[in-house]
Protein backbone atom coordinates (compact mmCIF):
# COMPACT_ATOMS: atom_id res chain seq x y z
CA UNK A 1 0.00 0.00 0.00
CA UNK A 2 1.07 3.61 -0.68
CA UNK A 3 -0.20 6.78 0.17
CA UNK A 4 -0.75 8.55 -3.32
CA UNK A 5 -0.75 12.23 -4.27
CA UNK A 6 -4.46 13.75 -5.18
CA UNK A 7 -5.61 15.21 -8.06
CA UNK A 8 -7.10 18.66 -7.15
CA UNK A 9 -9.76 20.68 -8.95
CA UNK A 10 -8.55 21.85 -12.10
CA UNK A 11 -6.89 18.34 -13.20
CA UNK A 12 -8.84 17.15 -16.46
CA UNK A 13 -9.55 13.28 -14.90
CA UNK A 14 -12.21 14.80 -12.46
CA UNK A 15 -13.93 16.37 -15.28
CA UNK A 16 -13.79 12.86 -17.27
CA UNK A 17 -15.90 9.75 -16.84
CA UNK A 18 -13.79 6.45 -15.53
CA UNK A 19 -13.85 3.43 -17.49
CA UNK A 20 -15.32 0.29 -16.37
CA UNK A 21 -12.88 -2.25 -14.72
CA UNK A 22 -12.32 -5.28 -16.87
CA UNK A 23 -8.90 -7.03 -15.25
CA UNK A 24 -9.44 -8.40 -11.88
CA UNK A 25 -5.89 -9.37 -9.94
CA UNK A 26 -3.10 -8.15 -8.40
CA UNK A 27 -3.45 -4.08 -9.59
CA UNK A 28 -6.34 -3.97 -8.63
CA UNK A 29 -6.23 -5.11 -5.28
CA UNK A 30 -3.24 -2.02 -5.21
CA UNK A 31 -5.34 0.26 -6.41
CA UNK A 32 -8.09 -0.49 -3.34
CA UNK A 33 -5.42 -1.02 -1.10
CA UNK A 34 -3.78 2.75 -2.36
CA UNK A 35 -7.05 4.37 -2.47
CA UNK A 36 -8.19 3.00 1.21
CA UNK A 37 -4.78 3.98 2.84
CA UNK A 38 -4.62 7.45 1.10
CA UNK A 39 -8.49 8.23 1.89
CA UNK A 40 -7.48 7.54 5.93
CA UNK A 41 -4.59 9.42 5.58
CA UNK A 42 -6.15 12.07 4.53
CA UNK A 43 -9.29 11.86 6.67
CA UNK A 44 -11.52 11.14 4.31
CA UNK A 45 -14.67 9.35 4.43
CA UNK A 46 -14.36 8.04 0.76
CA UNK A 47 -12.25 7.83 -2.35
CA UNK A 48 -12.95 7.48 -5.82
CA UNK A 49 -9.67 6.12 -8.06
CA UNK A 50 -9.86 9.74 -10.11
CA UNK A 51 -9.06 11.19 -7.00
CA UNK A 52 -5.27 9.70 -7.04
CA UNK A 53 -5.11 9.71 -11.08
CA UNK A 54 -6.56 6.43 -12.09
CA UNK A 55 -9.18 6.81 -14.42
CA UNK A 56 -11.24 3.61 -13.77
CA UNK A 57 -14.73 3.03 -11.64
CA UNK A 58 -13.12 2.44 -8.41
CA UNK A 59 -14.32 3.97 -4.74
CA UNK A 60 -13.69 3.36 -1.53
CA UNK A 61 -15.57 4.28 1.99
CA UNK A 62 -14.76 3.94 5.44
CA UNK A 63 -17.58 6.31 7.04
CA UNK A 64 -16.79 4.72 10.51
CA UNK A 65 -20.17 2.07 10.87
CA UNK A 66 -18.73 0.43 7.16
CA UNK A 67 -16.29 0.41 4.99
CA UNK A 68 -15.21 -1.68 1.89
CA UNK A 69 -15.03 -0.81 -1.67
CA UNK A 70 -17.10 -1.34 -4.75
CA UNK A 71 -15.58 -1.77 -8.18
CA UNK A 72 -18.15 -1.13 -11.31
CA UNK A 73 -20.38 0.29 -8.69
CA UNK A 74 -24.42 1.61 -9.79
CA UNK A 75 -26.83 2.83 -7.25
CA UNK A 76 -30.33 3.48 -7.32
CA UNK A 77 -32.45 5.88 -4.75
CA UNK A 78 -34.70 3.68 -2.10
CA UNK A 79 -38.09 5.99 -2.58
CA UNK A 80 -38.00 9.37 -3.26
CA UNK A 81 -37.04 11.02 0.37
CA UNK A 82 -34.11 13.17 0.56
CA UNK A 83 -31.43 14.19 3.03
CA UNK A 84 -29.47 17.44 2.62
CA UNK A 85 -26.37 17.81 4.51
CA UNK A 86 -22.53 18.94 4.49
CA UNK A 87 -20.28 17.34 1.96
CA UNK A 88 -16.55 18.31 1.23
CA UNK A 89 -14.14 16.88 -0.82
CA UNK A 90 -9.70 15.96 -0.64
CA UNK A 91 -9.79 17.24 -4.50
CA UNK A 92 -11.47 20.70 -3.15
CA UNK A 93 -9.62 21.23 0.05
CA UNK A 94 -11.07 24.28 2.18
CA UNK A 95 -14.61 23.82 0.23
CA UNK A 96 -17.97 22.71 2.63
CA UNK A 97 -21.64 22.65 1.62
CA UNK A 98 -25.00 21.54 2.20
CA UNK A 99 -25.89 19.11 -1.03
CA UNK A 100 -29.53 17.05 -1.71
CA UNK A 101 -28.65 13.99 -2.20
CA UNK A 102 -31.47 10.80 -1.93
CA UNK A 103 -32.08 9.35 1.67
CA UNK A 104 -31.68 5.67 0.61
CA UNK A 105 -29.80 3.93 -2.15
CA UNK A 106 -29.56 1.22 -3.12
CA UNK A 107 -25.53 -0.23 -4.06
CA UNK A 108 -25.18 -2.88 -6.58
CA UNK A 109 -21.06 -3.74 -8.26
CA UNK A 110 -18.13 -6.35 -7.50
CA UNK A 111 -15.39 -6.83 -4.88
CA UNK A 112 -11.54 -6.76 -6.51
CA UNK A 113 -11.98 -10.21 -6.86
CA UNK A 114 -14.88 -9.75 -9.18
CA UNK A 115 -17.72 -11.31 -6.55
CA UNK A 116 -20.80 -9.52 -6.55
CA UNK A 117 -21.13 -6.80 -4.17
CA UNK A 118 -24.68 -5.40 -3.16
CA UNK A 119 -26.33 -3.10 -0.09
CA UNK A 120 -28.66 -0.77 1.12
CA UNK A 121 -27.33 2.48 2.96
CA UNK A 122 -28.62 5.46 4.12
CA UNK A 123 -26.94 8.57 5.92
CA UNK A 124 -23.49 8.86 6.04
CA UNK A 125 -23.01 6.14 3.66
CA UNK A 126 -25.79 7.20 1.10
CA UNK A 127 -24.64 10.32 0.82
CA UNK A 128 -21.08 9.02 0.39
CA UNK A 129 -21.54 6.78 -2.35
CA UNK A 130 -23.68 9.21 -4.33
CA UNK A 131 -20.39 11.83 -4.14
CA UNK A 132 -17.99 9.02 -4.87
CA UNK A 133 -20.24 7.94 -7.81
CA UNK A 134 -20.21 11.56 -9.35
CA UNK A 135 -16.50 11.47 -9.52
CA UNK A 136 -17.23 7.99 -11.53
CA UNK A 137 -18.90 10.04 -13.87
CA UNK A 138 -16.65 13.47 -13.60
CA UNK A 139 -18.89 15.20 -11.67
CA UNK A 140 -17.92 17.17 -8.73
CA UNK A 141 -20.15 17.88 -5.70
CA UNK A 142 -19.85 21.94 -6.36
CA UNK A 143 -22.13 20.94 -9.58
CA UNK A 144 -24.88 19.81 -7.25
CA UNK A 145 -24.97 22.88 -5.07
CA UNK A 146 -27.62 25.59 -5.02
CA UNK A 147 -26.74 28.29 -7.37
CA UNK A 148 -25.93 30.73 -4.87
CA UNK A 149 -23.67 28.09 -2.98
CA UNK A 150 -21.91 26.96 -5.90
CA UNK A 151 -21.26 30.82 -6.99
CA UNK A 152 -19.94 31.51 -3.40
CA UNK A 153 -18.02 27.63 -3.61
CA UNK A 154 -16.34 28.68 -6.74
CA UNK A 155 -15.04 32.21 -5.78
CA UNK A 156 -13.77 30.13 -2.70
CA UNK A 157 -11.76 27.90 -5.17
CA UNK A 158 -10.68 30.56 -7.49
CA UNK A 159 -9.28 32.64 -4.28
CA UNK A 160 -7.47 29.46 -2.92
CA UNK A 161 -3.77 29.80 -2.93
CA UNK A 162 -3.69 26.24 -4.84
CA UNK A 163 -5.84 27.11 -7.43
CA UNK A 164 -4.30 30.72 -7.87
CA UNK A 165 -0.93 28.65 -7.53
CA UNK A 166 -1.66 26.19 -10.83
CA UNK A 167 -1.19 23.26 -8.22
CA UNK A 168 -3.80 20.39 -9.78
CA UNK A 169 -1.74 17.38 -7.47
CA UNK A 170 -0.78 17.75 -3.76
CA UNK A 171 0.55 15.01 -1.27
CA UNK A 172 -2.29 13.81 1.17
CA UNK A 173 -2.68 16.25 4.24
CA UNK A 174 -1.99 13.14 6.49
CA UNK A 175 -5.21 14.88 8.52
CA UNK A 176 -6.64 11.66 9.43
CA UNK A 177 -3.17 10.12 10.41
CA UNK A 178 -4.04 6.65 9.13
CA UNK A 179 -6.44 4.67 11.05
Amino acid sequence: MTIQPVRLFGDPILRSRADAVTEFGPDLATLVADLTETMHDDGGVGMAAPQIGVGLRVFVYDTGDAAGHVVNPEWTAVGSDEQVGPEGCLSIPGVRYDVRRAARVRVSGVDVTGAPVEFEADGLLARCVQHEYDHLDGVLFVNRLEPADRKDAMRTIRESDWFRGGITVRESSGVGGGR
